[in-house]
């Protein structure tokens, strides 16, 4: 077990840790994400000085922050920033009762910057135009196969993912096993071609990167409280069926989030844990298997 550091820090507001740190969490699964029984949530992080694993919990008005492992000090100085300290919620303009009511539903939301654009990207990759669950089946795997042991008193198969270049290297029928379809895997290996830490506004330059893709980094890794993931499956419908009650498409997706320009992911995310979920029609998705036996 590597030596344990500390930080206290008192956010400006009450946050909400699983509403704003949750989106980081690549379903039940994850074996770089846990929910402790106390409140805490703990993740396992490759940082620009190594692998770390953080653990947050709320302290009356104080967060309090643990790390181990080589980047922990990386950890504890980014804290703040996955919590959403340069956030402004209080900008976003309320239009009407419904967002009002929302609004109040999730004052402990922050959209937070997590500093690590590889690690959002990837999975954001995987769940192109696929269900979560087969997304997160091939996440699960590559990292149980490839991540290192996440350093600190944390569980044996909690595994911090790998660092971008390890990643061109994973051989192609591990590719297979995980369940990612070669599309994915040719993706993911291409954005291995630009440093996409330092370059998170040119990530649409990469093939097979589109709008869906940059949002979801985006509001993970940079903390862009504007970015629309553009072509989900989902989305529209949330919004529209929320919002006015009727199912809609993109476009007008995006003319009921425009009242709120600046702060539109931050509405989609309200909505995500608060709105109305259409009701179903019709089969679900299948998930996908076509690995060998």
């Amino acid at each position: 077990m590597t030596s344990e550091r500390t930080r206290a820090w008192t956010p400006p507001a009450a946050i909400d840790l699983r509403a704003t740190l949750g989106l980081h969490r690549r379903g039940s699964g994850d074996p770089a994400f846990r929910y402790g029984r106390d409140g805490s949530v703990w993740r396992a992080i490759h940082t620009p000085d190594g692998p770390g694993t953080l653990t947050v919990r709320v302290d009356f008005d104080r967060v309090v922050g643990r790390a181990w492992g080589d980047g922990a000090d990386w950890l504890l100085d980014a804290l703040p920033a996955m919590l959403g300290a340069d956030d402004t919620p209080e900008d976003m303009p309320i239009h009407d009762d419904v967002v009002a009511g929302l609004a109040a539903r999730s004052s402990g939301l922050r959209i937070g910057s997590s500093g690590r654009v590889w690690e959002a990207l990837v999975p954001a990759i995987l769940e192109q135009k696929v269900v979560g669950a087969e997304a997160w089946r091939a996440w699960r795997y590559l990292l149980r196969r490839f991540g290192s042991r996440a350093p600190g008193p944390v569980p044996d198969d909690m595994r911090v993912p790998p660092p971008q270049p390890l990643w061109a290297s994973i051989p192609v029928w591990e590719w297979h096993r995980s369940g990612a379809e070669p599309m994915r895997m040719r993706t993911i290996r291409g954005a291995g071609s630009i440093d996409v830490e330092r370059h998170a506004d040119r990530l649409d330059v990469l093939r097979g990167v589109g709008p869906w893709t940059v949002a979801e980094t985006r509001g993970r890794a940079v903390g862009d409280a504007d970015a629309v993931p553009v072509g989900d499956f989902h989305i529209p419908s949330l919004v529209g069926q929320t919002l006015i009650g009727e199912r809609v498409d993109d476009a007008r997706m995006l003319e009921l989030l425009e009242p709120y320009a600046g702060h539109r992911y931050r509405v989609i995310r309200m909505i995500g844990l608060h709105g109305v979920w259409p009701q179903r029609r019709g089969h679900r998705m299948s998930i996908r298997d076509y690995r060998a036996i």
